[in-house]
């Protein structure tokens, strides 16, 4: 439990903000990819071993650009926006994260992309769970960052947390209150989860508050929560059917928010776990600390290659 409550400490640190910049290099094209039901926005570019990169709540593919950058020098990397956030479209329904790992089904089906390898955070680590326990031909390696997944581990203690309030919160009325205030409730996560919230600059919050103030975009993310305890279910259904993942997993946290506690979690669900983690850091690596982050997410997809 102690190890735990580095995910509920937020303490403040200190180095160099990152200036954020959201255009992806010239090596990368944009798609919008029609499937399941749904259209996902999608950025893919390079040559080389796949890799998937996956976002979370708050943000949008938008937050890889450093990543992408760097693995596009010899990897084909393919970042999506999850259904219902960001430049992809707004479907009333679907955001369990099985549905959605037929959506990364479907995305990779287009591209012509049998394996990948995974780089997740946040919501993108359940949406990446849940298609490496159903896909498990198609996935290599998996690194999964400074979230936990529904039904993994500690996930019932990790529900009564009274920080995280908003896994319960949503539905029309939630909606409306929020509507037009976007950015207030946004800056509740960004400020909270950050070990140093000046790092989350001002150009990154004015940047994803107007794309979550597209219409129909709170509704997608607060569906993303609501779906939780059907995720839950689904998940232990995959490990109590096929078993643990084996292929190796990189459980990332940040020195300031999940810590340690990511491999903690994820050796209840995968038998080649590695710890790691991001110095100097809250939540939001890849704007805390994107060249730490950069460099522990390389030096695994490399690692015995």
């Amino acid at each position: 439990m102690k190890m735990f409550l580095l995910f509920l400490t937020l303490a403040l640190g200190g180095t160099q903000a990152q200036a954020t910049a959201f255009e992806f290099p010239a090596a990368f094209e944009t798609r919008d990819i029609a499937v399941n039901g749904t259209t996902i926005h999608v950025r893919f570019g390079g040559k080389g071993p796949a890799v998937l990169l996956l976002h979370g709540y708050g943000e949008t593919g938008d937050m890889w650009v450093p990543l992408a950058a760097d693995l596009v020098r010899d990897h084909t990397v393919i970042v999506p926006d999850l259904r219902g956030l960001g430049l992809s479209a707004k479907p009333e329904g679907g955001f369990d994260k099985k549905n959605q790992a037929g959506d990364v089904a479907g995305v990779l089906d287009a591209l012509a992309v049998q394996r990948v390898m995974l780089v997740t955070h946040d919501i993108g680590n359940m949406v990446g769970f849940a298609f490496a326990a159903i896909h498990r031909e198609r996935v290599t390696r998996f690194v999964l960052i400074d979230a936990p997944v529904p039904g993994i581990g500690p996930w019932e203690d990790i529900l009564k947390n009274p920080l995280l309030w908003h896994f319960r919160f949503g539905g029309p009325d939630m909606e409306r209150l929020v509507a037009g205030r976007e950015r207030i409730y946004l800056d509740r996560f960004w400020n909270e989860f950050s070990a140093t919230p000046a790092r989350f600059t001002e150009a990154a919050r004015q940047h994803y508050a107007k794309l979550y103030a597209r219409p129909g975009a709170m509704h997608s993310g607060f569906a993303q929560f609501a779906a939780f305890d059907q995720d839950a279910i689904d998940d232990r259904a995959y490990l109590q059917e096929n078993g643990k993942l084996s292929i190796p997993v990189y459980a990332v946290g940040g020195e300031k928010s999940f810590g340690p506690m990511m491999a903690t979690v994820m050796r209840f669900a995968a038998t080649d776990v590695t710890e790691g983690i991001v110095p100097d850091s809250g939540h939001w690596i890849m704007e805390e600390n994107p060249t730490a982050t950069v460099q522990l997410v390389r030096a695994f997809l490399e690692k015995n290659r």
